[in-house]
């Protein structure tokens, strides 16, 4: 229905545009044309009556026509001399304009019905001479009113063949359009990787092509996150849900109850990784989101053993519960595989703080360093959060993660600083 109404829309501008522009073409050329037979009518009037003048002489005291022996110009050219009719038959229809014009004694033309009257003054001494012509205009009449009719003819030939080209033109731009968005949407459902790739655009199809290659870029961005959040839950809740499964196979051999503490611990881990996670799905950053970086360093720590050299009166531009989900994996992660220390500490650089927590054990080795964000490659049946979701945590913060391999447990923060509200 859009497609269809954009394409009305495009041709019913077309034939209005047209059909001013015809419009004005046809009032010009017919006033152009009336000018035109106008002159001819005119310049004819002149001729006769300077051919009719040019024998008007005196003789013996008398206006005389000395050569006048067609009866046909007799129709059409009269001479009066001194207020008479001399020579020439007037028609009963023109008489009373014609003695008017002889009255009058200067040359003028007047219009009576469809006839052109044209009085002449024949300059003769002691006489008042004066030579009148007749100029049918219905030829004039007639030829504008045929090249008026064709010339409408064509212009509405001209409307007609406009609206169809339009139409056309139109019809098969909107057909590679609708054949584009129908391939963007199929492969977006089917075939996420695939691309128009029509290189740099030369027209506006190009750039639609370029357009949608975003578009489809963005779905497969979206669908790889998707897939990759579901992982990274799958990963997360497996660890406490197989500690659970394992209690309860152990409590149905045994025949003694599953100790609560167990359950608890293990319910409390469930409901920090879910809770993180939708955290994560959920963060957004603004311009008044910040927190003191010490604070949520001593709430991330805990009851742990791990030594913090954090400054004091640091803020960071994410939230407080951000910040602490942020460090408490890193931290668990490192006292899991620390021989027997693990620290914290804090440096500007930049516009930013960055934050490394360190542990004393083997780190981290040179050749995954760059995997171990990804689900399941460091999955090793710890407790906690793993880094996969910490790296979504801070991608939703507007921070960045990333693991050192120099030989121990190395995982560097870097947080943006909170701006002084002036």
């Amino acid at each position: 229905m859009a497609v269809t109404g954009f394409r009305s829309r495009v041709v019913a501008l077309t034939v209005l545009i047209a059909t001013a522009v015809v419009a004005i073409l046809v009032v010009v050329s017919h006033v152009l044309l009336s000018r035109v037979t106008d002159a001819d009518a005119h310049d004819l009037a002149r001729t006769r009556a300077e051919a009719v003048a040019a024998n008007v002489s005196s003789k013996g005291g008398r206006v005389v026509l000395t050569e006048n022996n067609s009866e046909a110009l007799d129709e059409v050219a009269w001479v009066y001399a001194d207020g008479r009719l001399i020579d020439g038959t007037v028609p009963a229809s023109v008489v009373a304009r014609a003695e008017e014009l002889a009255d009058e004694g200067r040359s003028q033309t007047a219009t009576v019905g469809d006839y052109l009257l044209y009085a002449r003054q024949v300059p003769i001494d002691g006489h008042h001479a004066m030579v009148i012509v007749r100029v049918d205009l219905t030829p004039y009449e007639t030829s504008e009113q045929r090249s008026l009719t064709l010339t409408l003819i064509l212009g509405g030939l001209t409307i007609l063949l406009a609206g169809g080209v339009a139409h056309l033109v139109v019809h098969r731009a909107l057909r590679v359009v609708h054949e584009m968005a129908a391939l963007a949407d199929d492969w977006g459902h089917h075939e996420p990787g695939r691309r128009f790739n029509l290189g740099v655009p030369r027209d506006e199809f190009g750039e639609l092509g370029q357009t949608l290659d975003r578009l489809l870029e963005r779905v497969d961005t979206a669908l790889a996150d998707e897939r990759r959040l579901t992982d990274e839950i799958a990963h997360e809740l497996r660890t406490p849900l197989t500690v659970l499964r394992a209690e309860a196979q152990l409590a149905h051999l045994s025949g003694e109850p599953v100790g609560p503490q167990v359950v608890l611990s293990e319910v409390d881990r469930l409901d920090a990784a879910i809770t993180t996670i939708l955290r994560a799905a959920r963060a957004r950053t603004d311009d008044g989101t910040r927190c003191d970086l010490r604070s949520a360093a001593r709430r991330a720590i805990g009851s742990c053993a791990v030594e913090i050299a954090v400054p004091a009166k640091v803020e960071v531009a994410v939230a407080p519960d951000i910040a602490v989900s942020l460090l408490s994996p890193l931290l668990e992660n490192g006292l899991r595989h620390a021989k027997s220390r693990v620290w914290i500490t804090a440096r500007h650089q930049d516009d930013a703080i960055v934050v490394d927590v360190l542990d004393d054990g083997p780190g981290f080795d040179p050749a995954e360093v760059d995997r171990v964000f990804e689900a399941g490659v460091t999955g090793s049946g710890g407790y906690g959060l793993g880094l996969p979701v910490v790296r979504r945590i801070a991608a939703s913060a507007g921070a960045e993660v990333r693991a050192i391999a120099d030989g121990r447990g190395h995982v560097e923060v870097t947080l943006p600083i909170a701006r002084t509200v002036t």
